[in-house]
């Protein structure tokens, strides 16, 4: 649910660049030798305009085009620009080179669609064309790869009617400075105007399919960067943007205190602005900065919203039991999120948004983070599209009226729509049925099984005089126990009174529960008759639905993972130091708030389990690790957890269970019947 800022260097789904046409009579230019300061402007100002967007496909060669364009006319592929003479552009002379880049016009005479943001570029001086040209031509590596035919629809096929689109809409002089602006914001103008064509994602589009404007000045200039939707992302009004340094920060790392980039967006922080020079992202950011803003534009906030507690209505509305079970993990209990992890929900511009559309594409489809030099790990959300439209709806009216946020409410029906345009898949075919949390409301005893699913959420909060550690039962069983091989508690009470091989004898679930306090959570047992056991026991009935002692429960456990893999425990350092620090710390202390509330579990220490726990032994950990951790991976629901291959699971889980970590008084109790395991810690 992160946010869309939309590309505010290259809209790559309304591009389409030069085809490989060869000049009808012109030799090929004699090479020039190379001049090396020219070449590093010419790369610069190729990273100013973001020409490897749609110049690159997925995995292939540089600049060598083939990249699949959605238009609402048809489709078009992306163009090969490599200084290939056959199939390239490097029969091209400047000239040439010059007018197609202006004016639409490819070397053979031939119009191109206007979804090549020529108006734009228009706008580029002499010395910044010659220099793009020289280094497409002599820096970058020559690919021979034809280009595809673009598919489009009658009578967009006829391009002669092109011609009158030009005279009509395009004005091909070069960006001029206005005398009463400063250096800093006319150079900020040029950025966006010209190179960085914002407007033609941000800018409304007319009958004709032209930006109602180019810039900001005249009776159109207020539709400049007013805000579009564009291939179902909704690309955000620009004008008058957050503070300078916010919109700085956000174009060279994707991430500011407000909002983090997602959709097409971030290839272009990942290929584009995050090569920028600070000076001329400060000329952006000065710029938009300066423009009115727009009619129906959100506040930008200077301030970011202080943390605030959860949501009155968190447990006892359907959106918010929603939002507990599928976002809070990431996105937390009071909308904060988590910095450099998962953007805050409350303030984010996406979230507030009038138009949704941006917020329901994510959520259908899934989002990532952009790569960048400050934030090298892309961190991942999974699409949701398996949840019903009424849940969506749910959850996303939810957030969008929740920690100062005031947005409308979300439709099923407006879900429905976007689903049927994106047609979103879901690969995982696991028979496990996720329990809803929301449908806790529905039971006759609503009460008291919403109070036990809190009080596996937030059992350290709750009952602080039983939990030893910082844990709570959702750090081991996630989501509140309803995660497919995350030790989920579907059926699980129907396997009790059941015999327990630690024990050596038949136990109930309430010893079973108490004996997790006492190892897990380095605590002392709960009352068995007290009020509080009975609704986490309430809970675990709930969960139990039609199960029967003796059943196969799809997704139960944590899974195996072949005891005979012997660990690395050098590897598994290193392991830990890529995957696992960055949620629990360095030193296994976990990651906390400036409250000192916890965010992410410690692994090891005092606040941690015993060595009593089963997370203690090395090969349940590792399997819980394979299937589970790390996080926001990739795109696995609900977490997009998982990803480590077995090796690395085992290596890292006997790492950091051997770490120090508290004594279990009892140990001496466990196993009296034998059949000790031989990853025991005791």
């Amino acid at each position: 649910m992160a946010s869309v800022l939309s590309r505010l260097a290259l809209c790559a789904t309304t591009l389409l660049l030069l085809p490989a046409l060869h000049a009808a009579e012109p030799e090929t230019p004699a090479p020039e030798p190379p001049d090396n300061t020219l070449l590093e402007r010419g790369k610069y100002v190729a990273q100013l305009g973001d020409c490897i967007a749609c110049h690159t496909a997925p995995d292939g060669p540089l600049m060598a085009g083939g990249l699949q364009l959605q238009t609402p006319m048809g489709t078009i592929y992306s163009s090969n620009i490599t200084p290939d003479p056959e199939t390239g552009i490097g029969r091209y002379s400047f000239e040439q080179f010059d007018k197609a880049m202006r004016e639409g016009v490819s070397a053979d005479g031939t119009h191109l669609y206007p979804a090549m943001p020529y108006p734009s570029y228009a706008k580029m001086t002499e010395e910044d064309m010659r220099a793009l040209y020289a280094y497409l031509m002599q820096a970058v590596a020559p690919i021979s790869q034809a280009n595809q035919a673009a598919d489009m629809s009658w009578p967009f096929n006829m391009r002669w009617g092109l011609a009158f689109w030009n005279w009509a809409f395009v004005d091909d002089q070069p960006f001029e400075p206005d005398p009463d602006r400063s250096p800093l914001i006319n150079r900020g103008a040029y950025l966006v105007q010209g190179l960085g064509h914002c407007g033609a994602c941000h800018t409304p589009r007319g009958i004709a399919f032209q930006e109602k404007a180019m810039s900001d000045s005249g009776s159109s200039g207020k539709h400049f960067l007013a805000g579009e939707t564009v291939e179902h992302w909704r690309a955000l009004s620009l004008r008058n943007l957050w503070t300078v340094p916010d919109t700085v920060q956000l174009l060279k790392t994707g991430q500011n205190r407000f909002a983090t980039v997602s959709g097409n967006m971030a290839d272009v922080i990942h290929h584009s602005t995050q090569h920028f020079s600070d000076a001329d992202l400060t000329a952006i950011a000065s710029y938009l900065k300066s423009l009115p803003p727009g009619e129906n534009d959100l506040p930008m906030p200077a301030v970011a919203l202080a943390p605030t507690s959860a949501p009155a209505d968190l447990f006892s509305s359907r959106g918010g039991l929603g939002y507990t079970q599928f976002c809070s993990d990431c996105h937390r209990t009071d909308g904060a999120g988590v910095p450099g992890m998962f953007p805050p929900l409350a303030g984010n511009p996406s979230i507030a948004s009038s138009d949704p559309t941006s917020l329901l594409h994510i959520t259908l489809t899934g989002w990532k983070t952009a790569q960048t030099a400050t934030h090298s790990r892309v961190y991942t959300m999974p699409g949701f599209a398996r949840l019903s439209d009424q849940e969506i709806a749910e959850i996303l009216s939810f957030v969008r009226n929740r920690w100062g946020n005031q947005g409308s409410a979300v439709s099923p029906e407006q879900v429905k729509k976007l689903r049927g345009q994106l047609n979103p898949q879901t690969t995982d075919s696991t028979a496990f049925e996720t329990p809803r949390l929301a449908d806790l409301l529905a039971a006759p005893n609503a009460d008291q099984v919403v109070r036990g699913m809190r009080l596996h959420l937030q059992t350290k909060e709750l009952l602080p005089d039983n939990v030893g550690n910082a844990l709570n039962c959702t750090s081991c069983h996630l989501n509140a126990g309803t995660v497919a091989d995350g030790s989920p508690f579907v059926g699980v009470s129907a396997f009790f009174p059941g015999y327990a091989p630690r024990a050596g004898k038949i136990i109930t679930l309430e010893e079973r529960i108490n004996g997790c306090f006492r190892r897990s959570m380095n605590g002392k047992p709960i009352p068995p008759q007290s009020a509080d056991m009975q609704a986490m026991v309430a809970y675990f009935d709930w969960m139990k639905n039609n199960t029967q002692p003796g059943d196969k429960v799809a997704g139960r456990g944590v899974g195996k993972i072949d005891p005979a893999i012997k660990p690395d425990l050098a590897n598994g350092e290193q392991v830990y130091a890529k995957q696992c620090a960055v949620c629990h710390g360095t030193n296994g202390e976990g990651l906390a708030r400036e409250d000192g509330s916890m965010v992410f579990p410690p692994l090891w220490g005092e606040q941690s389990f015993n060595i009593g726990a089963g997370m203690a032994r090395t090969y349940t950990a590792a399997a819980f690790v394979k299937r589970n951790m790390p996080i926001g991976f990739h795109e696995r629901f609900p977490l997009g957890q998982g990803g480590l291959s077995d090796q690395e699971a085992v290596d890292v889980a006997a790492w950091f269970s051997q770490q120090p970590r508290p004594d279990f008084p009892d140990k001496v109790k466990d196993w009296p019947n034998g059949g000790k395991p031989v990853d025991a810690r005791y």
